[in-house]
């Protein structure tokens, strides 16, 4: 069964020279991101996640809303395993598709096809998923024959389309988005949004953070509102999504 669970999540990021009157005054005037706190070393912190509780269930596609700082990236970082909580509790079971940074790893000396093998490797796949899946990965790129030159000679958008294409190959059980990816011009824009659909479809579980109301009432049955690290509002999508309005 897949799921995510969390009680009293709480993550801080110490603020390292902040021990002066002026720059303690200009923190503590800051209108967005987490709160201010101390540590046990009486060290400022920024309290990016303030005793965060929820519950995710297989089939929950789930929207989390919230102002810019208001803990969401780090909340699906925290889910991913790339931030490690101070305080509470996490339980994730189910493999996690991390779709914060897809680009992050490759290596600009090696070839697609090369790539194509190291950005497996570290999503997780075996040896011979990866060579079964290899075909289908780089007839979507439609990269042709630059697959097997150095990344160093693609475009950033060429890289996108060979991260994206091996990102979403993979078969997950909880997928995790900061906004929805958008990937090349117009024509390959439109076979990704086809491929990132049938790539959501398959996973038991999303949590997807967006700036989008239309987009988070098509994708998702369910909501979390955040505001400065903490959750104001749980429950459906709708229901969240007019309260954040409402407060926002």
């Amino acid at each position: 069964m897949t799921y995510v669970r969390a009680e009293d999540l709480v993550v801080d990021f110490p603020i390292y020279g902040a021990q002066s009157r002026s720059v303690k005054n200009t923190l503590m005037r800051a209108a967005t991101g987490g709160t201010f706190a101390r540590n046990a070393t009486d060290r400022v912190v920024v309290r990016a996640l303030d005793h965060v509780s929820f519950e995710l269930q297989e089939g929950d596609r789930v929207a989390l809303v919230g102002h810019n700082g208001s803990g969401k990236s780090t909340l699906l970082r925290v889910i991913a395993g790339t931030y490690a909580p101070v305080g509470g509790r996490l339980e994730v079971r189910g493999r996690v598709a991390s779709m914060l940074s897809i680009t992050l790893g490759i290596d600009l000396e090696s070839t697609g096809y090369e790539n194509i093998r190291l950005q497996g490797v570290l999503l997780g796949m075996s040896k011979a998923m990866i060579e079964r899946k290899s075909d289908e990965i780089a007839e979507f790129t439609e990269l042709g024959d630059y697959l097997s030159m150095p990344l160093r000679t693609y475009s950033a958008g060429m890289q996108m389309r060979l991260a994206f294409a091996v990102a979403t190959s993979v078969d997950p059980e909880i997928i995790l988005m900061d906004e929805w990816i958008g990937v090349g011009d117009a024509h390959f824009m439109e076979r990704a949004d086809r491929r990132l659909n049938e790539f959501v479809q398959r996973a038991g579980l999303l949590v997807l953070a967006s700036h989008s109301p239309d987009l988070l009432r098509k994708t998702c049955n369910k909501g979390i509102a955040l505001s400065h690290g903490r959750v104001v509002c749980t429950g459906t999508a709708e229901e969240v999504l007019a309260t954040y309005a409402g407060h926002a």
